[in-house]
């Protein structure tokens, strides 16, 4: 793991004070359209490499404490079905999000019948503070950032439903610290995320989203410095792929 040292990130992020146009409404529209083919796609794109980084992310996770876990966004379910199989024995998974199609395709799976879903919004939790050992999340931090201030007050709002020394770990895409890599990731995007995102799925929309938001997405240190504000006292990080995802872990001290 390597710690963040930048001290002074939040008074360098380049305006990007509010990153999207998009709203929460917009964003549930369009995880509307693509349940069916969403981890198809995903696998297509990063040419298989999102399935190792979430095992890796939820190897990671599964040091902490059983008990209760939970998945925020869970998506289709991907990385609350891994929880499963890295949880001890009596620990409780449950799988949050505000998209009920995707929800039902991660509900079909076999893997997810001890699953515990919840249709929520993760600004405003159905949870008592200190519910969880653990909270996860994974390829959707993009998603809620609508903001810096939303992205702030939806970490808090884990920071809240973590129990003393509990953990979050988050896997996201993230911004290259070498500009030659940086660009590089970047035409990658341009041209391929769209083109091929859509043509799967079917979804314009979707994936010209897609490709509009990883480019603006935070470095690790800025996103580290983020977690910070929202409370949490440790953070680390370890950049994947010559920085181009990154899982961060925060506790709560």
């Amino acid at each position: 793991m390597r710690t963040s040292l930048r001290s002074n990130v939040s008074r360098t992020r380049r305006g990007r004070k509010s990153m999207s146009p998009e709203t929460t409404g917009f964003v549930q529209g369009v995880f509307s359209e693509v349940p069916a083919t969403y981890e198809l796609v995903n696998h297509v794109l990063t040419l298989g490499l999102d399935l190792l980084w979430r095992r890796r992310a939820a190897r990671i996770a599964a040091m902490a404490d059983g008990g209760q876990w939970a998945d925020m966004c869970t998506g289709t379910g991907e990385m609350a079905v891994y929880l499963s199989r890295l949880a001890p024995e009596g620990t409780k998974i449950h799988a949050i999000d505000f998209s009920l199609p995707m929800m039902a395709k991660a509900r079909r799976k076999p893997q997810a019948q001890h699953i515990n879903f919840v249709a929520a919004d993760i600004r405003a939790l159905p949870f008592p503070d200190e519910s969880f050992n653990l909270i996860t999340m994974s390829f959707a931090t993009r998603n809620i950032s609508l903001s810096e201030d939303i992205l702030i007050q939806s970490f808090a709002e884990f920071y809240r439903v973590l129990k003393p020394g509990g953990r979050f770990v988050n896997l996201e895409t993230s911004r290259p610290p070498s500009s030659p890599i940086r660009k590089c990731f970047d035409l990658y995007v341009r041209l391929f995320v769209e083109r091929i995102g859509s043509r799967i799925s079917g979804s314009t929309t979707a994936y010209a989203y897609l490709a509009r938001t990883i480019p603006r997405f935070y470095a690790a240190e800025e996103l580290a410095d983020i977690m910070r504000q929202a409370g949490f006292e440790k953070v680390a990080f370890q950049r994947l792929l010559f920085g181009v995802a990154a899982i961060h872990q925060a506790i709560k001290l």
